[in-house]
């Protein structure tokens, strides 16, 4: 039976439920999970296989409007680069709110030119899908989608429709990954991701966007226990003290809860240490950017 493969981009504004829709089809946390908006600042491969299809997922950075930071206006060329070498663009959008945010992300499919399918996400908080209507056809005035779903990534609704509508888009080809591949990139990323995510979960606001975790040391070299020693940058001393909390509660319970996640990942228990380093403007820096994988170009 004839194989197919291929890259899709997952694209929309920040905090619509991109990185939620591929952990959902892939059925691993690859890509960190937050309210606050462009949380994901890397392109995540999610690859998901089945018999005949392997459809290798890319979750970009939100698309928006303020572009205040270098380290923002690399996420957003991130985003836009991405799509223009994929085979499919799924668009993710809320089915409640429409912003000036996802007006941006409409302009810039226009000069994609592979398919484009409009995921509405969130369907299952509104009753009447028909309240829907006017808002699929206002958008398909707009564009030509290949195809419309409706669906809720948190909820696993619909996905399945959605993996049809993108695998007859797909091209024929052997697989791209090894069949057990759920993620090209390394634990390493993977735990730095898992730390980043605590970092938001107990910092909420108080967190900035200029706060990054490096990963100092990775040993797995015991059968049963791996040691690891990450590195958390922010911009400045006042966010340092908020990072380490009172007395050091605060990032206690950070790698607490990052060393259950990890432990999970890496089936072995770990020994988790983590510190807090102030290095200032490393978010309008480029090579700094770049030296943590933060990259605008493929």
């Amino acid at each position: 039976m004839t194989r197919r493969a291929g890259y899709i981009a997952v694209v929309g504004r920040p905090n619509v439920g991109k990185s939620t829709l591929m952990n959902q089809i892939v059925g691993e946390k690859i890509s960190i999970i937050s309210r606050k908006p462009q949380t994901t600042r890397h392109r995540i491969h999610g690859i998901y296989t089945t018999e005949n299809t392997q459809f290798v997922f890319v979750d970009t950075p939100g698309i928006h409007w303020q572009e205040v930071r270098h380290l923002n206006k690399q996420m957003n060329r991130a985003a836009i680069n991405t799509m223009m070498d994929v085979d499919v663009v799924v668009w993710v959008v809320d089915a409640q709110r429409w912003t000036d945010d996802d007006e941006r992300v409409l302009s810039c499919l226009k000069p994609v030119s592979c398919p484009v399918i409009l995921f509405i996400n969130k369907v299952d908080r509104i009753k009447d899908k028909a309240q829907l209507l006017p808002m699929i056809d206002a958008l398909s005035k707009r564009y030509d989608f290949e195809a419309v779903v409706l669906g809720s990534a948190l909820k696993n609704k619909y996905l399945d429709e959605l993996l049809h509508e993108i695998e007859q888009r797909l091209p024929e080809s052997e697989f791209i990954f090894p069949e057990d591949y759920l993620t090209d990139r390394s634990l390493r990323f993977l735990v730095a991701e898992i730390i980043r995510e605590k970092l938001m979960h107990f910092l909420g606001d108080e967190m900035p966007y200029s706060t990054t975790v490096e990963i100092e040391r990775f040993d797995e070299s015991s059968p049963d226990r791996a040691e690891i020693h990450a590195l958390i940058l922010v911009e400045r001393k006042g966010q340092k003290k908020a990072v380490i909390g009172e007395q050091g509660q605060r990032i206690k319970k950070i790698g607490m809860a990052a060393r259950k996640d990890i432990e999970r990942l890496l089936d072995s228990h770990v020994r988790l240490e983590l510190w807090v380093k102030v290095k200032e403007g490393w978010a309008d820096d480029e090579r700094a950017i770049r030296s943590l994988g933060i990259d605008s170009e493929r």
